[in-house]
């Protein structure tokens, strides 16, 4: 189970670095290879990175199927509570169950129709020239115009990003049963800054404060400004 807690984070992670490291290649690629620079023009012209593109669009594709499952977790996707926080806790707290459980049947319906629609795009002539199956009259399936990948690997992100989905909102709902608390996110929180702790009681504030409102004041400078 702990090999999930993080899972979305380290895709994305992984899928951001590699897009911002392919787009970076092609763009300066794309530019020295105007460069009428003898031997090296002609280098940079053998390679072909038309790829790039597809492959990045792909990837963002991928990035937000996981992020919606990040989001189901950490409690980042928009909600309008305001008529069920006026409710008292346990009618507020069914209507919150009911809410999670019908997410899960939803992510789990779209999961399972992606797949059918992976399955019948080529997959099944993959997995049964694989294991050796009769193929009979199985189609091939298309691929993608510059990578040429099967479509199908490229649409499995439909029913893994929906399945995961459809878990992380069964797994909110069980802590929900346990703690009664749904995962918050605070929107003003930034990671890596550590919060400064309030100043203590007859603690000297004098920095803070500011004469023209605009720069904190100087504790050398006695004097007034005008």
């Amino acid at each position: 189970m702990k090999i999930l807690d993080h899972l979305e984070e380290w895709i994305i992670t992984f899928l951001m670095g590699a897009a911002t490291l392919i787009i970076f290649a092609s763009v300066v690629h794309r530019y020295a290879t105007g460069f009428a620079i003898p031997g090296v023009q002609d280098w940079l012209l053998s390679i072909h990175m038309g790829w790039a593109q597809e492959l990045c669009i792909i990837m963002f594709v991928w990035m937000a199927k996981f992020g919606a499952a990040y989001g189901v977790r950490t409690g980042i996707h928009v909600g309008v509570d305001v008529l069920i926080n006026r409710m008292s806790d346990s009618r507020r707290a069914k209507f919150v169950v009911f809410g999670l459980l019908a997410g899960a049947l939803f992510t789990g319906i779209v999961g399972t129709l992606g797949l059918r629609f992976v399955w019948e795009n080529g997959m099944h002539h993959y997995v049964f020239s694989t294991f050796g199956m009769d193929l009979g009259d199985t189609p091939e399936g298309p691929t993608t115009p510059d990578l040429e990948w099967p479509t199908w690997m490229v649409y499995s992100v439909i029913p893994m990003g929906s399945y995961l989905m459809c878990f992380r909102f069964l797994q909110v709902t069980r802590s929900f049963l346990k703690t009664g608390e749904l995962p918050h996110h605070d929107h003003g929180h930034v990671d890596g800054l550590d919060e400064v702790a309030p100043l203590a009681p007859g603690e000297d504030d004098t920095i803070y404060s500011m004469r023209d409102n605009l720069h904190p004041k100087d504790l050398n400078d006695k004097g007034d400004t005008k």
